[in-house]
């Protein structure tokens, strides 16, 4: 319950955090305004309607968690989330999602309806995201997304961040944090209030953010801008336009094999000082990426029950995710091409250098998708369309380093990068690709009667790869198209004021990815064959549940089921000192279980939310490797814990407010035959605060502590690059396979994060 009082703005605030800008201070006595009080902690699990799995955390959940934390930590209480951190405050890329057993690659990300994932392998980078002050809610939908989702590959559902609109009136806020690991933050934003008559109103914010790494040499740094306007006008007419930019410098935790974290633990680290020929130095691992977000819905009510909605996207990146290795002077290869003349090699001794190799990668992408929504009666008639055109230029090239260790040019770029005697370009890979994605969308959603509706929907989703591989060989230009049809249905009973129950049944595709494509020399041979046979990965889905929604307690229930044909699986594997992204088809899969979600609130200002997931993920078929048959059938599915479980307690009354956050995820199996797994761990998050509001002036003030991994615990947190096999193993027909050891993130350590809010 939301709570608002009348309070006139002082003109004379104390500096900073306890006064005013002087801007806002000259202004003339302004009219009274609200503002919003202390709301009951009660947004852990909203009141949903959708006949299909959604949970959702708000801003009353979101403001009590430090400031630092990104999206996928956000929503690691819900159910199925199974979320691996490496850094504390998420601001390292090296970090994972999983939802119900599913992939970051299966799950789609949308930020004010336009989607964040990577257009050539399918990922989303959190840290890339808007602050969290603001988001006004993370939706979390576990299983089938909306039809009209600009968005492939979403069978592990839909992380959708909707940012907080500008407010009315004019205003400021003003954050600082400290914390471990010399964390500092500084937050601030600046909404412009109702502009003159013209009815726009906007927002923009900064912030910088700064952190030593938590384990071994090297530091964080991140620059982030939001900013948006908005316009509301006639009957529910909205048009806003939001913006994004991130300027990152972040590092790369290594991942360890079993082995390395069963020697070293926590101690596996990158090396702190650089010695002649270390190719593991901390400054080869550092990632600087710079992203560009642009968003511009548009719902426009156009009389007799016909409706319009359009968001526009626009997108721009640049990042290099680098690493260590050597070169010599000669018997270098451009693809397939022995160069007969020596490179130049700063700093080489006896004709080897340690040089960074680059994996840079650039990315323009631009689209829409529209519809219309009609109301005839008992019907809603959806139709639309979604079109989409993304560039990605991915280079691994190569740059000098100086004496001391430390790269001439971290980013990549070609002008500072190892040139061939001829002037060329020195690439280990180096391929463009063109993405077109098409879609049309028709769907009905009918009020059968006052209690139960049927939707029923189609979309039909084209997705064109034309690709250019630059090195020489024998392959030059690469061409993949496909198309899926995927129908859906779905059923709501409300079973009286408090009472629902659903039940849907939806259809999912993932094309492959855009670098299974392309070919992959080593030492002028061809280490990997590009291929268009990778068939598409095509999931059905069905989903029965169960909610109540009462004054004090609210509950959810979500039975579900998944088969999959060509399970594609996403890894990463080291050809020779560079990193390769690869695919593997898993085959076919079987999937089902249960999630749950309850919010308890006994009293004002204090909730209980519990989650809890049991997943039953089995591999169908065995595994071609070698010629053979890896024998994997009935395996237990990779990434996918049998059992997970979430407690989180918040509280806001009066001067106090705090939350808890306890996760625990089972085990994780890391290999299509289960030879090798990580065992369950849980972690703790805790927050206390204070509200200021009232001893200097109305304008809410807020002092909060934050503890994450309050336990400290000393764990593998998730699967970082999956292996067929890892011990050696004989195939179904006597062949011998060699095992290799998988990758995991090591989880991050405790840290502590104090922060001061200021409203002005």
């Amino acid at each position: 319950m939301k709570t608002r009082f009348a309070v006139r703005l002082s003109a004379s605030l104390l500096p900073l955090l306890m006064g005013a800008t002087p801007a806002l201070a000259e202004a003339p006595a302004p009219p009274e305004i609200e503002v919003v009080g202390h709301p009951d902690p009660e947004g852990l699990l909203p009141d949903q309607t959708a006949p299909r799995s959604v949970s959702a955390i708000a801003t009353d959940f979101i403001s009590k968690q430090a400031p630092t934390l990104n999206a996928f930590q956000l929503v690691n209480l819900l159910p199925g989330a199974n979320v691996a951190m490496t850094d504390p405050y998420g601001l390292s890329v090296s970090s994972s999602l999983t939802l119900r057993g599913l992939g970051q690659d299966e799950i789609g990300v949308l930020m004010e309806g336009a989607p964040q994932n990577d257009i050539g392998y399918y990922y989303a980078y959190p840290a890339q995201f808007a602050d969290n002050e603001n988001v006004k809610a993370v939706t979390l939908t576990q299983g089938a997304v909306d039809i009209d989702s600009p968005l492939v590959g979403t069978a592990g559902g839909l992380l959708s961040l909707t940012l907080d609109d500008p407010r009315a009136r004019r205003g400021a806020q003003l954050d600082l944090s400290a914390g471990s690991y010399n964390e500092g933050r500084l937050f601030a934003r600046y909404d412009t209030g109702l502009l003159g008559t013209s009815g726009l109103r906007g927002f923009v914010s900064y912030s910088f953010n700064r952190a030593d790494n938590w384990r071994g040499a090297g530091f964080d740094t991140r620059q982030h801008v939001d900013a948006k306007l908005l316009d509301e006008w006639g009957n529910g007419n909205r048009a806003s336009i939001s913006v994004s930019f991130n300027d990152a410098d972040t590092s790369t935790y290594p991942g360890a094999t079993l082995a390395q974290w069963q020697a070293q633990g926590r101690g596996f680290n990158y090396d702190a000082r650089y010695t002649d020929g270390d190719t593991n130095y901390w400054r080869l691992y550092r990632s600087p990426f710079r992203n560009l977000y642009a968003a511009a819905p548009v719902h426009l009510t156009l009389g007799d029950g016909l409706t319009f909605d359009s968001t526009g996207y626009f997108q721009l990146g640049y990042g290099n995710s680098p690493y260590g290795t050597q070169l010599t002077t000669t018997g270098n290869y451009q693809g397939t091409t022995l160069l007969t003349q020596p490179i130049v090699l700063p700093g080489a001794e006896d004709g080897v250098a340690t040089v960074l190799g680059n994996y840079t990668g650039q990315q323009m992408r631009a689209g829409d998708v529209a519809k219309l929504i009609w109301h005839p009666g008992a019907h809603t008639i959806t139709a639309g369309v979604w079109f989409d055109y993304g560039t990605d230029h991915d280079i691994q090239s190569y740059t000098p380093i100086d004496a001391g260790g430390t790269p001439i040019d971290i980013w990549g770029y070609r002008s500072n990068a190892i040139k061939t005697a001829d002037g060329q370009l020195l690439a280990y890979e180096n391929e463009r690709t063109i993405t077109v994605t098409k879609g049309v969308f028709v769907a009905d959603s009918i009020a059968v009667t006052p209690r139960l509706g049927l939707d029923l929907g189609f979309k039909g989703v084209g997705v064109l790869h034309s690709g250019m591989n630059y090195l020489p060989g024998p392959q030059s230009v690469v061409h993949f198209a496909s198309f899926a049809a995927l129908p859906r249905a779905a059923l709501h009973y409300r079973l009286d004021d408090r009472q629902q129950v659903f039940a849907n049944v939806a259809t999912n595709f993932r094309a492959p990815d855009e670098y299974t494509l392309y070919n992959s020399y080593d030492g002028g041979a061809l280490a990997g064959a590009g291929t268009t046979a990778l068939r598409n990965e095509y999931a059905v889905s069905e989903e029965l549940g169960y909610r109540f929604i009462g004054p004090v307690l609210s509950l959810s229930l979500t039975g579900f089921h998944y088969h999959f044909r060509n399970r594609q699986l996403a890894t990463v594997i080291d050809a020779d000192g560079a990193l390769v992204n690869s695919t593997v088809n898993a085959g076919s899969q079987t999937s089902y279980g249960l999630d749950a979600e309850v919010d308890y609130r006994p009293v004002r200002g204090f909730s209980v939310y519990l989650s809890g997931e049991y997943l039953h993920a089995r591999i169908d078929s065995d595994l071609p490797v070698d010629g053979d048959l890896l024998p994997t059938s009935g395996r237990h599915a990779v990434s996918s814990p049998t059992v997970q479980f979430g407690l989180g307690t918040t509280y806001d009354r009066g001067r106090l407010f705090g939350s808890t956050a306890l996760k625990y995820v089972g085990r994780q199996y890391s290999t299509f035959t289960n030879d090798e797994s990580i065992a369950g761990y849980a972690t703790l998050d805790l927050s206390i605060g204070v509200h200021l509001a009232g001893l200097v002036d109305a304008n809410r003030t807020d002092l909060r502590l934050n503890v994450i991994n309050a336990t400290n615990p000393h764990v593998l947190s998730g699967v970082e690059a999956i292996s067929t096999n890892a011990q050696d193993t004989t195939g179904r027909n006597g062949t011998p396979i060699s095992g290799t050891a998988p990758v995991y993130y090591i989880g991050s350590g405790r840290a502590f994060v104090v922060t001061l809010a200021r409203a002005f």
